[in-house]
């Protein structure tokens, strides 16, 4: 099994943490392989060269497991590098949340030697394929495809269709389509529900509606979501996980669908999502408690 190593090159601690690994990685004569990048950075500041190097392409062309170091950003990013290759992904959280990634700088080496001898999960995720009318490119989303009014002040009235049948014209400032892995972001912040990540579903959350009764709605993830916009003053925004964005003009039809690929995620045996939730989030915690507990 081979590892490839990529992450955020903007992570200041990116490179003392990589090359520790790359050298325990050499001691138990693990294979893997260090984006140029990174390697030609650590042969700077600590006056070694990594062999085990390749570009980005190659990397992901030759490797039978990506680790991923950054937050969980870094792992949206990483998702679609990897795209249809479906190539495991490892993520190691170098940021502040880590719901994605969230296998600790301190645990990766001795979860690498787990993952060799098989103790390990693969969770797969959903993916969200966009794509507007009239145009050739794809966008793919692990978390959300986010339509709205591009920081205009004027509210947009965002006509909804589910397998061609008209569900709601939601006007406000734009709508939310997600993926089970994508419910705990954007999604979460604007009022739509938790969805367990094994959930064969995708929801739609209305952002600041005007109307009150205008409220988040799940769908079957086979269902094909056809959104219209026929008319705003300016361009609308279409963001992919929130770091792709594509400007378009009214009249405007976008479908999202799920793509027919998937994100496979390696995971702790002993860690559950419901962990992660309740640890992340602080789901369900009692902060009057836990001052008492720390005699507060």
């Amino acid at each position: 099994m081979k590892f490839g190593i990529i992450g955020n090159l903007a992570k200041e601690s990116l490179y003392d943490i990589v090359f520790k690994l790359a050298n325990q990685l050499e001691s138990e004569k693990i294979q893997f392989l260090v984006q140029k990048e990174i390697a030609d950075e650590i042969e700077k500041r600590f006056s070694k060269k990594i062999e085990s190097q390749a570009t980005l392409p190659e990397l992901l062309e030759n490797s039978d497991v990506i680790v991923s170091f950054g937050g969980d950003g870094t792992i949206l990013s990483t998702a679609r590098l990897v795209g249809e290759r479906e190539t495991p992904i490892l993520g190691v959280n170098l940021g502040k949340l880590g719901f994605l990634a969230e296998v600790s700088p301190e645990e990766i080496f001795e979860f690498i030697k787990k993952v060799c001898k098989g103790n390990y999960r693969v969770e797969e995720r959903m993916v969200l394929e966009a794509s507007v009318k009239g145009e050739n490119k794809k966008y793919f989303a692990l978390n959300d495809i986010v339509i709205d009014r591009a920081g205009s002040p004027r509210v947009i009235n965002i006509e909804t269709y589910i397998n061609d049948e008209y569900l709601i014209t939601y006007t406000g400032d734009g709508l939310i389509i997600s993926t089970p892995t994508g419910s705990t972001a954007y999604s979460l912040a604007s009022g739509g529900p938790i969805v367990a990540p094994s959930s064969r579903v995708i929801t739609l959350t209305p952002i600041c509606p005007h109307t009150l009764t205008a409220r988040p709605v799940v769908v079957p993830d086979d269902s094909i979501i056809k959104i219209q916009i026929e008319f705003h003053e300016k361009d609308i925004l279409l963001t992919v996980d929130g770091q792709v964005e594509h400007k378009v003009k009214p009249p405007v039809e976008i479908t999202v669908k799920k793509a027919d690929h998937k994100v496979k995620l390696i995971k702790r045996l002993e860690v559950t999502y419901f962990d992660v939730l309740r640890s992340k989030l602080m789901w369900g915690m009692d902060l009057r408690i836990e001052k008492n507990k720390n005699g507060e």
